[in-house]
């Protein structure tokens, strides 16, 4: 199957890009403007393939809602949870969320497989046996073609190092300019100056092959 599935850890691409704002924008108050380019990124992550399925969690504040609608008006199912109390980190349910449709998929399609899609850098959990890149390295044994699509400062280094040797690894800082903004200043409170998406050029992405036997 040459289907592409994805599963976009949302939380963890957007406050990357924040922590990379201000070195790329150059001004310290980038990182309270900068936005993802839902389209773009989404555009990134299936590079005109057809997609399966598609699906996003995270947790974010309510604010953003109408946001995620547009995500979900582009196919994609979003799955939103309240940030985490005390007992409980923000982004533990979200990730448990998304490696569970991962397995799921890889039951679903056992014996078609197609190519699993993750956005994260979250590598955790990997000695204990679970996370994101156990799911991965399961899913992989079972045929199925990986891509990883991180920002290279955040990923996980053992699990990028897996990506680049089983499958492949898209460092989204190659595509800053194309899959973010920045929103306008509120006035009087002057950041930085707005900043449209560039085009994005999917001709300097990296996919993966169907494996022969």
């Amino acid at each position: 199957m040459d289907s592409v599935f994805i599963y976009w850890d949302t939380s963890n691409i957007f406050h990357e890009a924040q922590r990379l704002a201000e070195e790329r924008e150059g001004t310290p108050g980038a990182r309270y403007l900068v936005r993802i380019n839902f389209e773009a990124i989404l555009s990134l992550a299936h590079a005109e393939r057809d997609v399966r399925h598609a699906v996003a969690a995270g947790s974010v504040p309510p604010e953003m809602r109408q946001l995620w609608n547009r995500l979900e008006n582009s196919g994609v199912e979003v799955k939103l949870f309240d940030r985490g109390g005390a007992e409980r980190g923000e982004q533990e349910v979200p990730d448990q969320i998304l490696q569970k449709r991962m397995l799921e998929d890889a039951l679903d399609y056992n014996g078609d497989p197609g190519i699993a899609v993750l956005l994260t850098g979250d590598g955790a959990g990997y000695i204990e046996g679970e996370g994101f890149h156990r799911t991965l390295e399961r899913m992989h044994r079972k045929g199925w073609r990986i891509e990883i699509l991180s920002w290279a400062h955040s990923c996980n280094r053992r699990m990028r190092r897996w990506a680049e040797e089983n499958g492949v690894f898209v460092a989204l800082d190659d595509f800053y300019e194309a899959v973010t903004f920045r929103e306008p200043s509120r006035p009087g409170h002057e950041l930085a100056p707005a900043r449209d998406s560039a085009p994005l050029d999917l001709s300097r992405r990296k996919m993966s092959r169907q494996e022969t036997a």
